[in-house]
């Protein structure tokens, strides 16, 4: 960085301050000459004479009526407590030893929830999931299938039906 220079820029005219003081007094003297010598307001005579025993008489002391802020902190306290009992006595119950398992849902229930809500499985997936072993036909279907139905839904719709080697019982 290079040197400051000492010259602001700024001059200031030759004699400035030597007369400055006796200009400031001779206009301040000019601006006040407009000015009353006197105060605008007048106080009454004896006005405060009386004053302090004006003002002793309103700041007296009167008994008062007391006014508790707090007036239903009993019953607030009592409220509460017994709200807490409650709660306690809620939901601290004995369990039961006869609680829900799945053992006790019935098939219909099973059914009626599947059937009812669906439960996003294709048919292949649900094929894996179900016990095979103990599942009968008649199980799947509504009605039973006897012998003699088969018999005769084989006869109607197929060509040929010692094709198929069905020992037949009649």
């Amino acid at each position: 960085m290079g040197k400051k220079s000492k010259n602001s820029g700024f001059k200031i005219p030759k004699g400035y301050f030597k007369g400055i003081t006796d200009d400031l007094l001779d206009k301040i003297s000019e601006e006040t000459s407009g000015f009353p010598n006197e105060a605008g307001f007048e106080v009454p005579e004896g006005y405060f004479d009386n004053l302090n025993k004006k003002i002793l008489e309103k700041v007296t002391d009167k008994e008062s009526k007391v006014i508790r802020l707090k007036p239903y902190r009993k019953y607030f306290y009592a409220a509460a407590s017994v709200a807490a009992i409650l709660i306690l006595v809620f939901s601290i119950q004995p369990k039961d030893e006869d609680s829900f398992t799945f053992d006790d849902l019935t098939r219909t229930d099973i059914e009626n929830y599947l059937e009812e809500n669906e439960p996003g499985l294709s048919s292949y997936e649900l094929a894996e999931v179900l016990l095979t072993d103990e599942l009968e036909v008649n199980d799947i279907l509504g009605t039973e299938l006897d012998d003699e139905n088969i018999i005769n839904y084989l006869e109607d719709n197929i060509d040929d039906i010692d094709e198929l080697n069905l020992e037949i019982h009649e």
